[in-house]
């Protein structure tokens, strides 16, 4: 498993955080996922062997929003 934290711009409500949220935990992978829209941000657990933080940051920028930075935790 690897964590990948993800600052996300446009961020602006619990509604959006929700969405993303379940936009990440929908990903085939995913075993984890916590957004906050306070920070502008989502720390997502997933399997390496299944997806990657390339895909997850394809999805939610599909959903209209721009992944600014990304870090390992």
């Amino acid at each position: 498993m690897k964590t990948i934290n993800l600052r996300i711009e446009g961020l602006r409500c619990a509604s959006c955080a929700a969405s993303v949220g379940s936009l990440l935990d929908a990903q085939a992978g995913v075993r984890g996922v916590d957004v906050s829209f306070e920070e502008a941000r989502a720390r997502v657990l997933y399997d390496p062997q299944v997806t990657s933080g390339d895909r997850l940051v394809a999805a939610v920028e599909r959903r209209g929003f721009h992944v600014v930075a990304r870090d390992p935790a």
